[in-house]
């Protein structure tokens, strides 16, 4: 059986084109969205996706109308796959049924991996490089040494309360246990 699954960004467009267009192919059932393609939460998809059983097929009218980003294209569609469902797309002539289709997506999941890796290469690279020029990544501390020495001292005095510590170097009641838990190891 095959299954179509139409979006719209916004109300100002019509479902009319993709739906014609996936009658057109054979679809028994169209599930359809008025939601950006960035929204994680899109009922016509979860509908659609529940529908599907092995042997069916999900086809849309173009790529971008299922993924939100190639790797949320690629992941929905390894789902499917492991179901027994295959894709098709009209637009980008896939169809993941088929030998040659297999390889258009594998090799669409080989050009995001590639991607990934090249951002997490180029991250690591700026990180030494900062490191290198004596940059120090993270968030700064709450307290100078000088002040965690003045709230130790402070902590060990008996009189104060935790409080009236915290109100003094305005700071929160975890960050200055963190700090005083910290002078004990020393």
């Amino acid at each position: 059986m095959l299954i179509g699954y139409a979006r719209i960004s916004t109300t100002d467009q019509t479902l009319d084109l993709q739906r014609d267009a996936l009658e057109k192919a054979g679809c028994e059932q169209i599930f359809t969205d008025k939601v950006s393609g960035t929204k994680a939460e899109r009922k016509g998809l979860t509908e659609a996706l529940s529908h599907l059983r092995a042997g069916d097929t999900l086809v849309v009218w173009r790529l971008d109308r299922l993924g939100r980003s190639l790797r949320h294209l690629i992941d929905t569609i390894t789902k499917l796959h492991d179901r027994g469902v295959g894709f098709k797309s009209l637009q980008e002539n896939i169809d993941t049924r088929t030998s040659g289709g297999k390889l258009i997506f594998h090799i669409f999941g080989a050009l995001a991996e590639f991607e990934r890796e090249i951002i997490r290469e180029r991250t690591q690279a700026g990180l030494e490089s900062a490191r290198s020029r004596g940059k120090v990544g993270g968030r700064p501390k709450a307290l100078t040494p000088k002040e965690v020495q003045m709230l130790n001292n402070m902590a060990a005095d008996k009189s104060l309360t935790v409080s009236d510590i915290c109100k003094t170097f305005g700071i929160g009641r975890t960050t200055f246990y963190r700090y005083v838990k910290a002078g004990e190891r020393e």
